[in-house]
């Protein structure tokens, strides 16, 4: 099924449009070289010669272009309901557009959470009328997320949620968490988890290690994550269950995921571009817009054992945790701000400047890793086979811009690279099969 069948987006035509001569790579379809991608009625009609004669469709010149599958987040805040002054089903949406993504899902930890099948039902209702592009709906594991009770998750399953998390809080009670993985085999459904000890992160705002030490901040150990992967995937083994650890950051961790697997449990994990790209060094100019996050930026050690989780496929997927926050939140001592950074409008281009371009990453492995936050949630993947929906991200791998110089579609402005010149951009967005983005300063073209 086509992500705009599966998820929900606001109706619209099918797109009519062909990228002349774009460099089209699609690693997971085997597909590499140039060609002319002809969309009509909003699926990917061809992979045409460049130049074939094409009559009545919109013409976008794509030459020295890159044409990618639409990247695919598994972890995005939406802020609705209850805090649209930060963010709102519209403008998130319209923010993950502008970052080439053709699909996201929203987490749950909203005000008041998602729980109840009416949630997620209003929600659905709510994308359909506003969502520049597919968007899916989390509901809590718990009620209230207070780690009690369960919610109705079989109800919640039948209204339409990809899944169920508490994120934003760790599943305290491992009877809890055993139940809903029980339940998880009646109804279906992805556990996403947050995986955090409260005993040992304490107080904690920021890693604990000699940087912590250095600024006098109270800090978070790394096995405060890595042992509740390991509690967690113990008990998904135990019950047979299907769980995704949500925004890894430590070596320990990727450690645990990768053990876990080898054990046979049924486990997938994400890593964030700001933690792939930054270390806690970062956090010495203590701005809380920027670096203060959680889980939190660890040590450099920690961001190489990320990067060859993600090279070596124990990680399975990039997820933003897009999280926006007023400015107020953020404008306090560092102690005090709130925790989360936005990532949609910039994930691409910030991973493809700073992991990329040095040799790091393969540009392939990247935008495979872009794209695989589809699979945890038995999404079909975006790709440009020729017969696919139209889910298609246009690139210009050389332009370089500074982020936030612009302003940005998102409501908030708590951008983890905000003031950074980055090398490649985004310049049209297809999602749904309908052209969702297109920046501002690029032109369609004149229809042939």
């Amino acid at each position: 099924m086509s992500l705009a069948t599966t998820l929900d987006m606001r109706p619209g035509e099918g797109a009519d449009v062909v990228l002349r001569g774009a460099t089209v790579l699609d690693p997971v379809a085997g597909i590499e070289g140039v060609h002319d991608v002809v969309v009509r009625g909003g699926e990917i009609a061809e992979l045409a010669t460049p130049g074939a004669e094409l009559d009545g469709i919109e013409q976008i010149d794509a030459e020295g272009l890159h044409a990618f599958p639409a990247f695919f987040d598994p972890h995005v805040h939406l802020r609705t309901p209850g805090q649209e002054h930060k963010e709102d089903i519209e403008t998130g949406s319209r923010s993950a557009a502008a970052g080439g993504y053709c699909g996201i899902v929203a987490m749950a930890n909203t005000e008041p959470p998602v729980g109840t099948p009416a949630d997620v039902e209003a929600l659905r209702e709510a994308a359909r009328e506003g969502a520049s592009v597919p968007v899916g709906f989390l509901a809590t594991v718990t009620r209230g997320m207070e780690g009690e009770e369960l919610t109705e998750m079989g109800a919640i399953r039948a209204a339409g949620a990809l899944g169920f998390s508490d994120d934003g809080l760790p599943i305290r009670s491992a009877r809890v968490l055993r139940r809903a993985l029980q339940y998880q085999r009646l109804c279906g459904g992805t556990i996403a988890l947050h995986e955090e000890d409260p005993e040992l992160s304490g107080d904690g705002v920021m890693h604990e290690g000699p940087v912590s030490a250095a600024l006098g901040l109270a800090g978070i150990p790394a096995v405060s994550e890595s042992t509740m992967i390991a509690r967690d995937a113990a008990l998904a083994l135990y019950e047979g269950g299907r769980i995704h650890v949500q925004h890894l950051s430590a070596r320990e961790s990727v450690e645990a995921v990768g053990a876990a697997r080898a054990a046979g449990v049924q486990i997938s994990c994400e890593a964030s571009p700001h933690h792939l790209c930054l270390s806690d060094e970062s956090v010495r100019s203590l701005d809380p817009r920027r670096h203060k996050m959680n889980p939190p930026l660890r040590s450099e050690d920690d961001r190489a054992a990320l990067i060859e989780g993600l090279r070596d496929g124990t990680i399975d997927c990039v997820a933003t945790d897009h999280a926006p926050h007023a400015a107020e939140e953020k404008e306090v001592p560092f102690e005090q701000a709130a925790m989360g950074v936005t990532g949609l409008e910039t994930a691409f281009a910030a991973l493809h400047t700073e992991l990329v371009l040095p040799g790091t990453l393969d540009l392939a492995l990247l935008i495979e890793r872009m794209a695989g936050g589809a699979a945890p949630f038995e999404i079909e993947r975006p790709s440009l086979a020729p017969g696919s929906e139209a889910n298609i991200a246009l690139c210009d791998l050389g332009a370089e811009w500074t982020v936030g110089e612009e302003g940005y579609e998102s409501r908030s402005q708590n951008s983890w690279c905000a003031g950074r010149k980055l090398t490649g951009r985004v310049l049209i967005t297809l999602a749904g099969g309908q052209v969702a983005y297109r920046l501002r300063s690029f032109s369609l073209g004149v229809a042939a």
